[in-house]
């Protein structure tokens, strides 16, 4: 029997092991190495996201565009960054990549990012780990993260690995 599917077809492709949502607080020592190897980290609320097919209709990329709030590392001068990362929607076929951030439209991020030597681009360091949700804390008003560390403490470790 064959079926019809009207429905947004999916292609899941699961890169290593099983996919886990990042909600773990990062180790001070994560912290320090992505902080050391990324090229630019920053903080800001994502604008707007379009996904195109690479050239070769093979993968399907997708980039966000996020309104940079902070530098703290490396400095664009640009009141954006353009982020390239695998996955995301065209027309009826969506990709999923296991290990890799997804950015939602309006929601708040501290993100590592690496130059794409492709293209002026940027791509997220170290996978789902360099994208770190902000959220407000119900309770006290505080930017924190989703695992609820304080987003000021986090910024002022991350300059500190910076500036050594």
């Amino acid at each position: 029997m064959q079926k019809t599917i009207n429905s947004l077809f999916y292609v899941l492709i699961i890169i290593s092991g099983f996919c886990f949502t990042a909600l773990a607080q990062l180790t001070s020592t994560e912290v320090k190495t992505m902080s050391e190897n990324a090229d630019l980290i920053i903080t800001g609320k994502v604008l707007e996201q379009s996904s195109n097919w690479n050239e070769d209709n093979t993968r399907i990329y997708t980039q966000a565009t996020i309104h940079v709030e902070e530098y703290l590392k490396g400095a664009n001068n640009g009141s954006s960054v353009v982020v390239r990362y695998l996955g995301g929607e065209v027309g009826d076929v969506g990709e999923l990549y296991s290990h890799m951030p997804r950015f939602e439209n309006e929601e708040e991020v501290l993100v590592f990012l690496k130059r794409d030597n492709t293209n002026t681009d940027y791509k997220v360091f170290n996978g789902e780990d360099g994208k770190i949700n902000i959220i407000i804390d119900p309770k006290t008003g505080e930017k924190v993260t989703t695992s609820n560390a304080q987003i000021n403490s986090l910024k002022a470790q991350i300059k500190s690995y910076v500036n050594d």
